[in-house]
């Protein structure tokens, strides 16, 4: 039986792919590739042939019993990703699992890896953070992700392209508020930059579309202690007397949903039990 290596390839810079990576791709059988015409540029640059095999988010079913296979069979193989660590917000997650239910030995080739590089560079506090990886393209549920953080108190950490970024930006106001925030770009590149702002202020002057590169956003996590918000009871009683003022329940549950954190429907559901609506 073989193994799989999930082995990092550099974010941007040729100069920070280790010899022990090197090595590995020489001496591994062939290669599981996000996109083998990336890949093979990497390989060429170190001199390197090797049989690759594409994986990634629409063939890894297929591939995916294909590279297990091979791997049973006794194949080493090594797992790589366009750029950074594999199997983080990306379906090599998938195949590192199957290995381990098919008793396959998965060993790590460190690499750079965006995310913990953007947090290391950004400033915020870094002690305790939450990766998010990236949003959803699909609107109701990008909004349901961001607002099930707005009371995380550890510093967020979000991928974004570059297309996507005005529109997050307006997204990510509308649910946190205004947040201390550092915009990371193009990580180990000629024009790397850290732009430590606002969320307010990052609308206002990214909002036309204007910047580029590939992103990482580090975004502030809730200073509000939640024992000091409202109870559970508290959120309720708010939303029966803006019902008693005239308001509709659907409405009222949902302004009280957003002064005190708890799930709108969870709200009205107990109003309704309670109302007259």
């Amino acid at each position: 039986m073989g193994k799989l290596y999930v082995l990092g390839t550099p974010i941007g810079n040729l100069g920070d792919f280790s010899p022990r990576a090197v090595a590995t791709l020489e001496s591994c059988d062939f290669i599981a590739a996000e996109d083998t015409r990336v890949t093979v540029k990497l390989l060429n640059h170190f001199g390197i042939k090797k049989p690759m095999v594409s994986y990634h988010e629409h063939n890894r079913r297929q591939h995916g019993e294909t590279i297990i296979s091979r791997i049973l069979a006794g194949e080493d193989c090594a797992l790589v990703t366009d750029a950074g660590m594999p199997a983080i917000s990306d379906p090599g997650e998938d195949l590192v699992r199957a290995c381990h239910e098919q008793g396959i030995k998965v060993e790590s080739v460190p690499g750079p890896c965006a995310f913990a590089t953007a947090v290391a560079i950004s400033g915020m506090p870094s002690g305790r953070f939450t990766f998010e990886g990236f949003l959803s393209v699909n609107k109701p549920g990008r909004m349901e992700h961001l607002d099930s953080l707005k009371n995380e108190k550890r510093t967020m950490v979000f991928y974004e392209a570059p297309h996507k970024l005005a529109a997050t930006l307006r997204d990510m106001y509308k649910a946190f508020g205004n947040r201390e925030l550092a915009i990371v770009r193009e990580i180990t590149k000629i024009h790397e930059e850290v732009i430590r702002t606002e969320l307010s202020q990052a609308v206002e002057k990214y909002g036309d579309g204007s910047l580029k590169g590939e992103i990482v956003l580090v975004i502030a996590g809730c200073e509000t202690d939640n024992g000091d918000e409202m109870t559970f009871e508290q959120a309720v009683d708010a939303a029966r007397a803006s019902v008693a003022a005239g308001m509709s329940a659907s409405s009222a549950a949902k302004e009280a949903a957003k002064l005190s954190g708890f799930k709108k429907g969870e709200i009205y559901k107990e109003l309704a039990g309670k109302t007259d609506v």
